[in-house]
């Protein structure tokens, strides 16, 4: 349960999920296009998990901020996770995340990992060279320094949502499409895949919403049943606000679903039914 908790958490929280870099194309030509901005200062969504459809698991809580990093105007973004209810009982998890990342290209500049899972905790913080391509990562816990190349416009796992949530060029994605992501997590860069699998309308806390439906690709075993147990929700509309999160397991389900959120930049569109 440790490992599938963690896996959720920070998926929530760089919410999985869209995202790479600009003037890129992704497999089968998909293309990332500027367009207006999906979120602003003051954006708050919270999150409740439950395992196998009715064991409340936790809550996430994504928040944006503006501020000033480095004499840049940059939206800082914080994500905390915890196991609540019975799980918390025999296994806590307390997570906190954090990005700063250029208010214009949402390049990252820098990213905070401090965890405690279970007893299991880590403390690291990560500036990104966006120029010499180079991050720098500070491992607080063991007071142990390192510098790593990245990848041109290299995403941390928040700053990947966001990035994505502005680039993704959703009108001309097709079912099947996947759309890479050059991501960097504590001390490696990491590939990520996403594919697209076309429009659906689900129902949710707040009535039924019109869905865009991916696929992230996970490492399958102990925790996933295989690689393409993870399915992810956003909305249809220009928030792209990340509705529900799906996770197949090795042993019984676990689902994120959204139940607030405040500080929209656009309209929610939510289906008027009879």
């Amino acid at each position: 349960m440790k490992k599938t908790v963690l896996l959720l958490l920070s998926i929530l929280i760089l919410q999985t999920v869209f995202g790479q870099s600009e003037n890129k194309s992704g497999i089968n030509g998909n293309k990332f296009v500027q367009t207006e901005s999906s979120f602003s200062h003051g954006e708050w969504f919270r999150f409740e998990m439950s395992y196998s459809g009715f064991l409340k698991a936790g809550e996430a809580t994504i928040t944006v901020n503006e501020t000033v990093y480095k004499n840049k105007p940059v939206y800082h973004v914080v994500g905390k996770g915890w196991t609540t209810g019975a799980i918390s009982w025999f296994f806590k998890v307390e997570d906190r995340y954090e990005s700063y990342f250029d208010k214009q290209d949402i390049k990252p500049y820098k990213f905070i990992r401090d965890i405690n899972e279970g007893g299991h905790t880590k403390n690291i913080e990560i500036e990104f060279d966006q120029v010499n391509h180079k991050a720098y990562v500070n491992n607080i816990k063991h007071n142990r320094k390192k510098v790593f190349d990245t990848k041109p416009n290299i995403q941390d796992m928040i700053s990947t949502f966001y990035y994505l949530r502005d680039n993704l060029d959703i009108d001309n994605l097709q079912i099947g499409n996947e759309v890479h992501v050059d991501m960097f997590f504590d001390d490696e860069n990491y590939g990520f895949k996403l594919k697209y699998l076309g429009k659906e309308t689900i129902t949710t806390e707040f009535g039924k919403i019109r869905a865009l439906k991916f696929r992230p690709y996970v490492m399958a075993g102990r925790v996933f049943k295989e690689e393409e147990s993870l399915t992810l929700w956003v909305s249809n509309d220009k928030n792209k606000v990340p509705l529900r999160i799906q996770a197949d397991l090795a042993v019984g389900s676990l689902r994120a679903d959204l139940d607030a959120f405040k500080g929209l930049k656009h309209p929610f569109k939510i289906l008027v039914t009879d």
